[in-house]
């Protein structure tokens, strides 16, 4: 599609902010009203837009789509998407160990433990630990915790848990990766902690490290995504 305007600018509305082209509001691909909460994210949407070349790239509107699906599925239907997100914490990866006498074993509690003990600690749960590959339930009180938790959540922000738990296949560290100070480099090598730990072992593929560094840049962008539309970041 060859780029259809000129101006691009941000202007605040009832309820947040929105991205008109030459002066006309943006809707969603669900038709709806494309307000979101803060001036920051309406600025970053709009930077998306003037970014195009001559012709438009749907794929460089990472932020844009985010929004739509927040504002399109998530909105209507909070609660859905927050149970939606359990099952990434009932096999949740970080709870899923090598057999205690294995190296993996060590690495896998230096790193994964932080970020669990962490995890019950702030919201008073407990997860189960298990060696191995077979399934294991976590504790039902455990997942009806967190599915407080999520309920509190903006659609905004259960739409970026949505990108950070599946390609994490962990809502532990999803949910870690919306604090302020989080860092991405630092969660997705948590998450990847067993395919880089093949990877030491057997060599790297430029394959599986391409792919690797696409998935990075989807888990960084909902990253940015949850702070830039956290109204306590944003001027709006």
């Amino acid at each position: 599609m060859k780029r259809f305007y000129k101006t691009v600018a941000v202007e605040p509305v009832d309820g947040g902010w929105r991205v008109t082209l030459d002066g006309r509001a943006i809707k969603t691909a669900g038709g709806r009203a494309q307000v979101v909460p803060t001036s920051a994210l309406a600025e970053a949407m709009a930077d998306e837009w003037l970014e195009q070349g001559e012709t438009i790239d749907p794929t460089r509107f990472v932020l844009r789509d985010l929004a739509d699906y927040a504002i399109d599925v998530v909105a209507p239907a909070p609660a859905d998407v927050a149970r939606s997100l359990l099952p990434y914490a009932e096999t949740d990866t970080l709870c899923y160990r090598a057999e205690p006498d294995e190296a993996l074993f060590e690495r896998q509690a230096q790193v994964w433990e932080p970020l669990l003990i962490a995890a019950e600690t702030r919201w008073h749960l407990r997860f189960d630990r298990i060696s191995g590959v077979i399934h294991r339930a976590q504790p039902p009180e455990t997942l009806a915790r967190l599915e407080a938790v999520l309920a509190q959540e903006t659609p905004f922000t259960l739409a970026s848990l949505q990108t950070l738990a599946s390609l994490a296949a962990s809502l532990v560290v999803g949910l870690a990766a919306l604090a302020p100070d989080a860092d991405a480099e630092t969660l997705w090598d948590a998450a990847n902690l067993e395919e880089d730990w093949q990877a030491e072992l057997w060599g790297k593929d430029d394959e599986a490290l391409a792919l690797r560094a696409r998935r990075f840049a989807a888990f960084a962008a909902a990253m940015r995504f949850a702070e830039l539309a956290r109204p306590s970041t944003g001027k709006g």
